[in-house]
């Protein structure tokens, strides 16, 4: 059976073909009595749009490229809040009608690939995930004069959303003090990330104002890096009471060496992490953490970039911050 045209759906409705056209491609102006007809015509006779033919009348390609930054250590794929949000980010852009394609951006060839790509006008659009402060790739995008948008704050700033960092920092470190801890350290994550940045100004701020030395040891946000740190921190300093890590899987790492150096947690030492994954429920003790709404942050994201194709305005926008008290501290 040969495919319904066009001109066919016209002809059904007894409408010229321009309008037929206006209506397929949701224009607002069309009398809802020819939209009426026209759909009809269009369910009657199967009508499928050749998306090719559209695409190429618009302009447009319905694909948004969500490109992940992955360093060497398997950020990403190691870290659950990650796939959490390209799941949902991938989720609420095909619910949207828009093809996604994946792009890991971790090296500079790589990099270099997707500029290539997105230059050529295969996509509408970028997602940035997981970008660290020094990359170049979201400016450089962004002059190539398509929307993008980043999942956490880049520098330069392309439109982006992100967690209320030193906010959550804040309702950490200070959680810890009031229980009465003194000598409290913080593990951050890799500080060339602006949200490791954040979270470790919020840290020495609290620490600062309310008369407490600074006690730091740089993690890289993996499991072996919270372990590492925190051996470091208790070699550097034995009589730390409590420590504040950038995120809930180097608090995990944290939590292992205490046990293994015979530390209870939160008796001798209490924990603290940030971002709430699912693991955080089920560690022993439960991890308290600061909670970071994975789906929301993807699906606001995903809304900002969305809102940009229809000629938003592109502003931030910055969750709230939420702490969930567990058995940890």
């Amino acid at each position: 059976m040969n495919r319904p045209t066009l001109e066919a759906v016209a002809a059904r409705a007894g409408v010229s073909k321009s309008s037929v056209s206006r209506v397929i491609n949701g224009a607002t102006t069309v009398a809802p009595s020819i939209r009426e007809v026209v759909l009809r015509a269009v369910r009657e006779l199967g009508y499928v749009p050749h998306a090719a033919a559209r695409n190429l009348a618009t302009r447009r390609t319905n694909a948004v490229a969500l490109v992940v930054s992955d360093p060497p250590k398997g950020l990403v794929s190691d870290d659950p809040m990650f796939s959490a949000v390209i799941r949902q980010a991938s989720r609420k852009l095909e619910s949207a009608g828009k093809q996604v394609v994946l792009m890991l951006a971790g090296s500079e060839d790589s990099r270099a690939r997707v500029t290539r790509y997105v230059a050529a006008g295969h996509v509408d659009g970028v997602m940035l995930v997981s970008m660290h402060g020094a990359d170049s790739l979201p400016s450089t995008l962004a002059r190539q004069g398509i929307p993008v948008v980043s999942l956490g704050r880049t520098n330069p700033a392309v439109p982006y959303v992100d967690n209320d960092n030193p906010g959550g920092t804040d309702l950490a470190v200070r959680h810890l003090l009031r229980q009465g801890r003194r000598r409290v350290a913080t593990i951050t994550g890799p500080l060339d990330m602006i949200a490791s940045q954040e979270r470790l100004t919020g840290y020495t701020d609290v620490m600062r104002r309310t008369g407490h030395r600074s006690i730091v040891a740089i993690g890289d946000f993996t499991r072996v890096s919270g372990a590492d740190a925190m051996r470091q921190l208790l070699q550097d300093d034995p009589g730390l009471d409590a420590v504040f890590a950038a995120n809930d899987l180097m608090a995990i790492g944290a939590l292992r060496t205490l046990r293994e150096a015979g530390r209870r947690v939160p008796d001798d030492v209490a924990v603290v992490g940030f971002d709430d994954i699912e693991a955080a429920r089920y560690t022993a003790p439960a991890l308290t953490t600061v909670h970071s709404p994975m789906t929301d942050w993807a699906t606001a994201t995903v809304d900002l970039l969305l809102g940009l194709f229809e000629g938003g305005s592109g502003e931030p926008v910055l969750l709230p911050a939420e702490l969930v008290v567990r058995e940890s501290a």
